[in-house]
C-alpha cells in the first residue's frame, strides 16, 4: 500500500483536503485494482484551520511522525506569500527527503520547501499571483511560471490548480502509468460509479459472502496469462468453458480463483474488460459507436448500451464527448516550437 502524508498546514485552502482524497481515493478503485493509496492527513498541531472563507477547525489525523513511512509527502498552501512554517516542520521535511522520500508541493506549500532550502538550485514553481514573491525570497530556486507541475529530482511543486488535481494526478501517473491517472481524472470529473461494484452487485448474496479479499490488490501473477488471453480476444464469442481451457482448469477452480483475486467471475471480468475497451474506443479513436460492439464482443449497439449506461452512468455518446471535453479543459499548452 502506497502511503501518501498529506502535510496539512494552517491556512490550508479546503480543497487542497479534499481534492488529494477524492483522487487517491479514485485511483485505488480503478478495476484492475492497482495498489491503493493510504492518504493521512499530517499536521505539526493537534488541530489546524482551513482559509476563509468559511474557516473550518480540522483535526488531523496524525503528527508529523506521519511522515516518516511515507513514499509521497504532499505539501499543502497556507495563505498568501506566508512566512516559513515552524521548524519543526522544516525538519521533518529534510529528514523525509534524506529518505529519498517523494516531496510534493500545492501552490503555496511550495515556500514551505523553499524554506528547508532543498530547493535551492532546482526548478519550481507555485501559484502565479506568488511566484514574485518565491523568487525575491529564494534567489537559488529557479522559478517557472507554468500551470502545470514542475518535477526536478525527488521534488514536484505546482501552482495549485483546482485544489491541487494536477499534482495529484501527476504522482498516480508516476507511480501507475497514464492510463491510471486517467481513469482517476475520468471518475473524479465525470462522476463515473465503481464499475466493480456494479459488477458484483450481480453476484448472489452468500456467494460475495465466501469470497476472500486478495492479499494484493494488483492482479495475481497465476491469472496473468488468463487476463491477457481474455483482453486479446474480446472479439470472440467466449464462454467459461473457453476460459477454463484455456487456463487449463476446470470451470469451478476458474470461478474460485477469480473470486479470490480479482472480486470478479470470470464472465463478469470478461464483461468489464470489454466495456472498458470500448471506454478506450469512444476516447482515443473516431470509430462509431456503431460499430464499437463488434470490435468489442458485445454484441449489438443495444447491449453496448445498456451494459455502458450500467456500469459507467452515461451513455456511449455521452461519455465520449464529456471526455474529450475534459481532455480538451485539462490538456497542457502545446510545446512552442
Amino acid at each position: 500500500m502506497t502511503v501518501v502524508a498529506l502535510l496539512a498546514l494552517d491556512g490550508v485552502p479546503a480543497p487542497q483536503l479534499s481534492t488529494p482524497a477524492l483522487l487517491f481515493g479514485a485511483a485505488s478503485r480503478t478495476f484492475y485494482r492497482r495498489p491503493p493509496y493510504e492518504l493521512r492527513v499530517c499536521a505539526a498541531r493537534d488541530a489546524i484551520t482551513t482559509a476563509p472563507p468559511g474557516p473550518l477547525l480540522v483535526t488531523p489525523e496524525r503528527g508529523l511522525d506521519g511522515l516518516a513511512d511515507a513514499g509521497t509527502v504532499l505539501v499543502t498552501g497556507y495563505g498568501d506569500c506566508p512566512a516559513p512554517p515552524p521548524p519543526a516542520v522544516l525538519e521533518a521535511l529534510r529528514a523525509a527527503a534524506d529518505r529519498g522520500t517523494r516531496i510534493a508541493t500545492i501552490g503555496t506549500g511550495t515556500f514551505a520547501l523553499a524554506a528547508t532550502g532543498l530547493l535551492d538550485g532546482r526548478r519550481a514553481t507555485t501559484a502565479w499571483s506568488h511566484a514574485p514573491e518565491l523568487a525575491r525570497r529564494h534567489p537559488r530556486i529557479e522559478v517557472d511560471l507554468t500551470d502545470w507541475p514542475v518535477a526536478d529530482g525527488q521534488f514536484l511543486t505546482s501552482a495549485g490548480v483546482l485544489g491541487g488535481k494536477d499534482v495529484c494526478v501527476r504522482i498516480i501517473e508516476e507511480d501507475h502509468g497514464k492510463e491510471a491517472a486517467l481513469e482517476a481524472d475520468r471518475q473524479l470529473f465525470l462522476m463515473l460509479p465503481n464499475p466493480s461494484e456494479a459488477l458484483r452487485a450481480d453476484t448472489p448474496t452468500k456467494a460475495r459472502a465466501e469470497e476472500t479479499p486478495p492479499p494484493d490488490t494488483a492482479i495475481a501473477a497465476p491469472l496473468v496469462p488468463t487476463t491477457t488471453w481474455l483482453e486479446s480476444n474480446l472479439h470472440r464469442p467466449l464462454t467459461l468453458a473457453d476460459i477454463a481451457a484455456h487456463a487449463n482448469t476446470s470451470v469451478r477452480s476458474l470461478n474460485r480463483s477469480f473470486r479470490v483475486h480479482t472480486g470478479l467471475t470470470p464472465l463478469q471480468y470478461l464483461l468489464r474488460a470489454r466495456v472498458r475497451h470500448a471506454q478506450w474506443l469512444l476516447e482515443h479513436t473516431d470509430t462509431p459507436v456503431e460499430q464499437i460492439p463488434t470490435r468489442t464482443g458485445l454484441g449489438t449497439p443495444a447491449n453496448l448500451r445498456h451494459h455502458f449506461q450500467r456500469l459507467n452512468g452515461t451513455t456511449p455518446t455521452a461519455y465520449r464527448t464529456a471526455f474529450r471535453t475534459l481532455v480538451a479543459l485539462f490538456a497542457p499548452p502545446p510545446e512552442p516550437k
